[in-house]
């Protein structure tokens, strides 16, 4: 507890305090005043400085709160200051506390809605997915306010089991979540801060691909002479061209196809900002032999069950397959520039 010198008032000197034509005040230690209205009222008063910044606090009247009790208020709010938290956030967090709305579920649902709005429905979802399946069971019922850092480690460990890179993208989002609980007024610290260090790194799986262009030649010649499906054939020479993510590439619309400026115009959908792909001499034309065959439908790369439907996620894997590379030598990722997210949970279609 910080030292805050001497108290000045006493008991009787507090009881006896008569009233005057104006309000005046009284004052003890370590900012805390006895404030004497006209009408009779006695109330007590804290000022505070934290961040530089000065604040005031009622801490109730006379005629409830005696001077032993403001001053062990005093002190209760000293010791959050000196323990660098903010009392006025912490008074809030009270409140909050009092009035049910400050489980870690409440809030992290209240986060999520206010933000799912930036995300794809994909992704909103697989965020709501992850927090209901490894959070809520556990914590959802905590207040967030005394949730702990080796609470936290905990939650964490437990998805670091089945997936250390789960594990990395939930504790990002825990963060996240207690980051809002603050600026809202629910938590007074993040206990996702100190937990840096307390897991081990995890190292990305990136897909096969050949990175020596002694290995790459080969490949993109067996590429070219695919004699698969012509849709599938189409999307693994265009592959290589483009270095989009597999899903974007078996996705892709005829709509942002632009063969005039040569170029691919599409909205990524997890971040909702548009990308543009330039296209190559050789991409535009095998865009254009596509065109004669898909250019009536919706999708440059359709399903071979339905024209309404893009191509399935293991068209790209199985026509490589059917020439007979082998995945420790190439995949769809690879051929694409990507990295696996097969261990993360929630993906997609």
């Amino acid at each position: 507890m910080p030292k805050i010198g001497k108290d000045l008032l006493a008991d009787t000197s507090v009881k006896n305090a008569k009233p005057k034509d104006k309000t005046y005040i009284l004052r003890d230690g370590g900012g805390l005043w006895l404030v004497i209205e006209p009408t009779g009222k006695k109330w007590w008063k804290l000022k505070t400085v934290f961040a530089k910044k000065e604040n005031s606090f009622s801490l109730g009247e006379y005629s409830t709160v005696t001077l032993s009790k403001a001053r062990k208020k005093r002190d209760e709010i000293r010791g959050q200051i000196a323990a660098g938290i903010d009392p006025a956030v912490a008074k809030k967090v009270e409140k909050a506390k009092a009035s049910g709305e400050g489980s870690f579920e409440a809030v992290a649902r209240e986060w999520h809605r206010k933000f799912n709005d930036q995300w794809s429905t994909c992704h909103g979802k697989t965020i709501m997915t992850r927090l209901e399946r490894d959070a809520f069971p556990y914590i959802g019922i905590r207040m967030i306010a005394e949730i702990s850092s080796p609470e936290m480690l905990a939650v964490l460990e437990r998805i670091e089991l089945r997936s250390p890179e789960l594990a990395k993208r939930v504790k990002i989002t825990f963060g996240q979540v207690f980051r809002y609980a603050i600026a809202t007024g629910k938590a007074v610290i993040n206990p996702v801060d100190a937990l840096r260090g307390a897991m081990p790194p995890v190292r990305s799986k990136h897909m096969a691909a050949p990175t020596d262009p002694k290995q790459a030649a080969p490949l993109l010649r067996m590429i070219s002479g695919c004699d698969g499906s012509f849709v599938v054939a189409c999307a693994l020479k265009l592959a290589p061209l483009v270095f989009v993510r597999p899903g974007e590439l078996r996705q892709a619309e005829w709509k942002d196809i632009d063969f005039d400026q040569a170029e691919w115009k599409f909205l990524v959908t997890k971040t909702k900002t548009e990308h543009l792909v330039p296209l190559s001499r050789h991409a535009v034309a095998i865009l254009r032999e596509a065109h004669k065959l898909t250019g009536q439908g919706r999708y440059v790369f359709p399903s071979n069950r339905s024209a309404s439907r893009p191509m399935s996620v293991n068209a790209v894997n199985g026509a490589i397959r059917r020439m007979g590379i082998d995945k420790k030598e190439l995949t769809g990722h690879g051929v694409s520039g990507g990295v696996d997210r097969a261990s993360i949970g929630t993906r997609c279609p």
